[in-house]
């Protein structure tokens, strides 16, 4: 009988277990969502404690089952409106985000180290070069401005001749980019894709017709706004 008992206990505990657990991740996943879609390292300082306090919160109830389940779901939505309140007050003060977040560090103007600003934020000149090759930039001289942001990344500025020439630079002309779409699929039309592009079903038959094909016997035809067309017969085939 007492055997059945501690059965029965544990099955009841593992239950009660399993629940917490999906109602917890319900509940963080939900809060994580109300504070915004940002990655861990674009979080500033006041989103990531509030981010680390949540996950304390969720694991103490899991921990102990004796401990009520409210209580850790009062706090993390206490901590999630919380973080609304603070983000609308950063978004009309200026004053109330540089308290709270810190403000952004220019570490290098106009193509000279601040020794004082690396000093100030604790940052090293081994730490300056990786975060330069974080951004593809292998020579420090080639750099005319560099910021360290408040959420620890570096934004950088290449000095003219170090920066990479564009179309614009050099009035190149060149044709908009165009999607392909597919427009047959295995024997079928694709009308949705004909309409995107804006290409009639007898200007689709007029290719086919100049290929000497069927769009039955196609198993993969794309075409962009250009007229540019791929098209592969059933087989393999390629027209």
């Amino acid at each position: 009988m007492q055997e059945k008992l501690q059965i029965i206990t544990a099955v009841i505990y593992m239950i009660s277990t399993v629940m917490r657990t999906i109602i917890l991740y319900i509940t963080v996943t939900l809060a994580i969502r109300l504070m915004g879609k940002r990655q861990i390292g674009d979080m500033q300082p006041n989103e990531l404690v509030i981010t680390l306090l949540i996950s304390e919160i969720a694991a103490i109830p899991l921990q102990d089952t004796e401990q009520p389940m409210f209580i850790g779901l009062a706090a993390i939505f206490v901590l999630v409106f919380l973080e609304i309140i603070i983000s609308i007050l950063a978004m009309k003060s200026f004053s109330m985000r540089r308290l709270l977040n810190g403000q952004s560090v220019v570490i290098i103007k106009n193509g000279v180290i601040d020794q004082h600003a690396m000093r100030n934020v604790r940052m090293t000149v081994i730490d300056l070069i990786e975060q330069l090759r974080g951004q593809d930039v292998f020579n420090i001289e080639d750099v005319a401005f560099a910021v360290l942001e408040v959420n620890g990344n570096l934004s950088v500025l290449l000095k003219k001749d170090a920066q990479t020439v564009s179309v614009k630079d050099i009035n190149l002309t060149l044709q908009d980019e165009s999607l392909p779409l597919p427009v047959i699929s295995d024997g079928k039309i694709i009308y949705e894709s004909l309409r995107s592009l804006e290409v009639t079903p007898q200007n689709l038959n007029k290719i086919l017709k100049h290929k000497c094909a069927s769009h039955k016997d196609i198993f993969l035809m794309t075409l962009d706004r250009e007229g540019n067309h791929t098209i592969i017969k059933k087989g393999g085939s390629i027209i």
